[in-house]
């Protein structure tokens, strides 16, 4: 089938709820006027979420990238009307406070909307009363009230757009049920409905609780799961219909009168409110988790036939409100001479993580999805999903969003299923940023697991991955060390056993399980000429050498750090961070990748993943080399084994690729072998470490002693939004090499001094702990965030990176943490072992 010219491709989007619409809007807007968009219910309201949703903006979340979404959605949305009536209206948002946790809480949430731009500000009981007159005052503590955020008129929006988008060429077609997705050698070409195909260059799925059925169509994974949603609104009440101007007509009021006071959060029993005219609105999560079967969804007409008001709108189920009504009634007491007029289920989508599911599918070119968006996000997912699909990238940073950020093992439909349903319980809830989902656990371990457990490691999760922070078994090690005492949320998730690991590694050697660190293997005669062209740095050096590069977009913008180990001519292995990178490398592989695998095999370049098959102990301290040594024929000294080389070698019986390389700051190597020796390995290295006092340490102990070193960690510390330059992995970049990707982006950057600074910052209090995204305030404004930050046991202080403006060392900062100004300095880095003498020895 033919296509039209790349600067004119037919697009078709699936779903014309305020995504679908958004999306059209922002393509046209763009130059891509060759845009259909399929509907199966009737417009402007066909029955999905955006038909029924509430509407509330809460800008503020601990994403920055789903604060940057929804401060465009309130932006976007202020600035479109329909018929004179605005598609937004500004009353505010106001968060309650009942519980001390909750209004700490508060003051970490302003912390963000700090660091991330949103106006906002912690008030007292009595303020809250102001501004919510018909709350119990001596119910509450206090709030937090944000005055840009408010309510989304959603149909209204989606209308606006609509309309925006068929000036520019646009058509929105409704009554049309998508029956299939036509395909040709690995791209879509076309979309099947029942009254018709549809050619296409780019299908975008933006069906929201039905993508997985748009999904299969395509043979697209789409991880999401459906959920329904209580929300009920009460009789008149007589104190709204006195204050709200126009109310007591209900339905025929002018939708510019529907509401004046904030949108509203009582997140200690799981609800929020909002004014319709003289009643109000209550949505609850406090009820168990109501998960529904997106293929058994019915289409609009048969869900009208079973007397149900639209396919998302589920029957109500008092039995499930009735604590909720309790609650709501205790904090509104006017609530207690009235009843609830008219509720539902509302039905709304969730994945595993909570994040949005956007992007290319690798599987099908040409299969976008824009699933997983709330109402709040919208207009800023279909900004970053246009740009993208115009000009190759959004302009903000994207990685918690894209499809393919998911491991395999975290895409079964049991394991959807079950975190989709933990995230509706956990949407209100206090959440450490350690905090992990107890269920399904454990679900990846490491060869060595058996042995972590008998030394009593303390599991957190990451990736699926059980990741030991700190073992029991060091206890006694902690006797001696003289800590600083910590405040109870600095002090969740940790333990002191962490600094004794961090002290034994600086003074002795510890074993450190990095199986859950990704490994890809690249081979083929083409191999070195493509990863040449895809990284930094120059990997064109002999078998055995190791070496710290990029990945860049065609900006200039960090999409990750890699470890390339040449171990033979036409072989490398990769140490890379996330399955996104996988994908970014088939993608780019000579003849482009369409594998629905983890591996690729196209033009002379074979690209494997092999994480799960292999695993990796560090072994790093002072006596790593006495531990390691006798072990091995092969030279394991300075001048036999330098730093960045690699050795394939074996230890005892183990076969291993050894690599030189430390992320700890100290002497040491990373040991790989396959999965199936794992546990030999460990039992070996651990034999004869007994001599040197050797211990097992966690992750705890290392971001520590990471951070005392300067490491970076990506999409933590960098990310696409950041160069290399001022993200302070410029080192990595070879300008003088033959054409890799982002290189002319970055001309003339290396020789540029950055505006902006991944800033290394010293807490002046030896006592402070600071965690991460907290705001930095230069001259009592805000000017900056933390990225990273541990406490530094080797240094007594706190380790903190921070986004903020050029500045030299020794100035003078003061970051937020929960609500107070805690002073910091800029430090020159790297504020452990400048001259490297502990890793080269």
């Amino acid at each position: 089938m033919s296509s039209t010219p790349a600067n004119h491709p037919r697009v078709v989007i699936i779903g014309a709820g305020i995504v679908g619409c958004s999306l059209a809007d922002e393509l046209t807007a763009r130059g891509w006027t060759d845009v259909t968009v399929l509907e199966q219910g009737p417009l402007p309201a066909p029955g999905g979420s955006t038909s029924h949703a509430p509407g509330l903006v809460f800008q503020t979340s601990p994403s920055k990238t789903l604060t940057a979404f929804a401060r465009y959605t309130v932006e976007k949305f202020n600035s479109l009307q329909v018929d004179g009536v605005s598609c937004f209206n500004p009353v505010g948002g106001l968060e309650l406070a009942t519980t001390p946790e909750r209004l700490a809480d508060l003051h970490r949430k302003a912390g963000y909307a700090a660091s991330w731009g949103v106006r906002g500000e912690i008030v007292s009981a009595a303020r809250c009363k102001e501004l919510w007159p018909l709350i119990d005052q001596s119910a509450v503590l206090g709030g937090f009230h944000t005055p840009d955020d408010g309510l989304a008129r959603a149909v209204l929006a989606a209308r606006a757009q609509m309309e925006r988008a068929t000036e520019k060429g646009a058509r929105f077609l409704d009554r049309h049920t998508v029956t299939g997705i036509e395909q040709e050698d690995g791209k879509v070409t076309a979309v099947v409905t029942d009254r018709g195909t549809f050619p296409a260059d780019h299908v975008v799925s933006a069906a929201g609780f039905w993508g997985p059925v748009i999904g299969r169509m395509a043979g697209v994974d789409v991880p999401l799961q459906p959920l329904a949603h209580q929300y009920a609104k009460t009789k008149q009440l007589p104190e709204l219909t006195e204050a709200t101007p126009g109310a007591g007509s209900g339905a025929t009021a002018h939708a510019s009168t529907d509401a004046s006071k904030p949108i509203l959060r009582f997140q200690d029993r799981d609800l929020y409110f909002r004014e319709h005219h003289d009643r109000i609105g209550i949505g609850s999560y406090a009820h168990k988790p109501l998960p529904v079967d997106p293929f058994g969804i019915l289409p609009y007409d048969e869900a009208r036939a079973n007397d149900m008001e639209m396919p998302s709108s589920y029957p109500f189920t008092e039995e499930d409100w009735a604590p909720s009504w309790d609650d709501c009634r205790w904090l509104m007491p006017a609530l207690r001479e009235t009843e609830i007029e008219e509720g539902f289920n509302g039905v709304f989508s969730f994945t595993p993580d909570g994040m949005p599911v956007l992007g290319e599918s690798r599987e099908l070119r040409g299969f976008w999805l824009a699933e997983a968006v709330w109402v709040t996000h919208s207009a800023g997912v279909a900004k970053a999903v246009a740009e993208w699909m115009v000009d190759g990238r959004a302009s903000i940073d994207l990685h918690e969003c894209d499809l393919t950020r998911f491991e395999d093992a975290q895409r079964s439909p049991s394991y959807v299923r079950e975190r989709g349903s933990r995230q509706f319980i956990e949407v209100y809830d206090v959440l450490h940023p350690l905090q992990p989902m107890d269920d399904p656990r454990p679900l990846r371990v490491s060869p060595f697991y058996a042995r972590q457990q008998e030394l009593g490691a303390y599991f957190l999760e990451g990736g699926g991955w059980e990741r030991p922070h700190w073992y029991e078994a060091n206890a006694p090690l902690v006797d001696g060390l003289r800590l600083p005492e910590r405040d109870a949320w600095s002090a969740r998730y940790w333990s002191p056993i962490a600094a004794a690991e961090a002290k034994a590694t600086r003074e002795k050697v510890a074993l450190y399980d990095m199986t859950p660190l990704r490994r890809l293997e690249v081979t083929g005669p083409g191999a070195l000429d493509f990863l040449q062209r895809m990284t930094t740095n120059n990997l064109r050096k002999k078998p055995g050498a190791v070496t710290y590069t990029l990945l860049l977009d065609e900006t200039g913008g960090v999409r990750s750090d890699l470890t390339v180990a040449r171990l033979a001519p036409d072989r490398f292995q990769v140490g890379a961070n996330s399955p996104t990178d996988l994908d970014w490398l088939i993608r780019h592989a000579p003849g482009g990748g369409t594998s629905r695998s983890s591996e690729a095999d196209t033009g002379g370049v074979q690209i494997r993943d092999i994480t799960s098959g292999t695993c990796c102990v560090g072994v790093w301290g002072p006596l790593a080399r006495e531990l390691v040594q006798p072990l091995t024929r092969d030279d394991f000294s300075h001048e036999g084994f330098g730093y960045f080389r690699a050795k394939e070698t074996h230890l005892g019986h183990v076969p291993v690729t050894a690599m030189r390389l430390s992320y700890v700051g100290e002497l040491g190597w990373e040991l790989y072998t396959s999965a199936d020796l794992g546990l030999r390995l460990w039992d070996t290295l651990w034999d004869a470490g007994q001599e040197h006092g050797v211990i097992a340490a966690g992750r705890s102990a290392f971001n520590s002693l990471r951070l005392e070193k300067g490491y970076r960690a990506w999409g933590v510390d960098m990310t696409d939004e950041h160069n290399p330059f001022e993200a302070g992995v410029g080192f990595a970049v070879r300008m003088d090499k033959d054409g890799f990707v982002g290189q002319e982006a970055l001309r003339g950057l290396a020789t540029e001094e950055p505006a902006r600074r991944l800033t290394p910052l010293l807490l002046d209090d030896p006592v402070t702990v600071v965690l991460g995204k907290e705001p930095v305030y230069i001259d009592g404004a805000p000017a900056g965030y933390l990225t990273s930050a541990s406490y530094g046991y080797t240094l007594g202080r706190c380790v903190a990176y921070a986004w903020l403006p050029a500045l030299p060392t020794g100035t003078g900062v003061h970051i937020e943490y929960f609500g107070e100004k805690v002073p910091a300095t800029v430090a020159e880095e790297p504020l452990f072992d400048p001259k490297m003498n502990r890793i080269r020895r």
